[in-house]
């Protein structure tokens, strides 16, 4: 595996991102919610680049390619002025996946975060279903905290979803 590396997102990455993960094949049966447009995306883009005060987008990189992007969302455990916290989800290229990127990426990522924001909390959730994705939390140094019940409508039906969560002191001192 190359070097992974995040960065901020370049005008040529929504090219990619928008024909890989904008079908049932390049989000997987884990993430496919239905077709969208990818307007709303190229105007955040244009106005932000992807990066504001309650959350942002990433690229990841190994080596000089790009294999996906991560991105985190603030969320709310009460009073959002209090109990606020990130939530961080992760989309890869098919044919990166099972190669060790999404740990990392998802490490990477937590660790910018901690760096960067007063966040104690950082956490995940994905699919009961979808073991690859909660190896790649585990191995991030994310813990398991339990299944949410029905909690995501996808293809028709209701699916359990799977907690995780990261707090600050887990996750060693910051860089200097």
């Amino acid at each position: 595996m190359n070097q992974v590396t995040l960065r901020p997102v370049l005008e040529e990455d929504l090219a990619i991102f928008e024909a890989e993960f904008y079908t049932p094949e390049g989000v997987g049966p884990y993430q496919w919610f239905g077709h969208r447009t990818p307007d709303r995306e190229r105007r955040a883009f244009a106005e932000t680049g992807l990066l504001g005060d309650d959350g942002g987008t990433l690229t990841v990189c190994s080596g000089d390619e790009v294999t996906g992007r991560v991105e985190w969302f603030k969320r709310a455990w009460g009073r959002p002025l209090t109990s606020w916290c990130w939530e961080i989800a992760i989309g890869l290229r098919p044919s990166f996946q099972g190669r060790g990127i999404g740990a990392e990426a998802q490490r990477q990522l937590a660790a910018y975060l901690f760096d960067h924001t007063r966040a104690h909390r950082i956490q995940a959730f994905t699919d009961s279903g979808n073991r690859a994705e909660q190896r790649a939390l585990e191995k991030a140094g994310f813990q398991r905290e339990g299944v949410i019940r029905q909690a995501q409508w996808r293809c028709g039906r209701w699916h359990d979803q799977v907690l995780y969560s990261l707090l600050r002191p887990e996750a060693g001192p910051a860089e200097p």
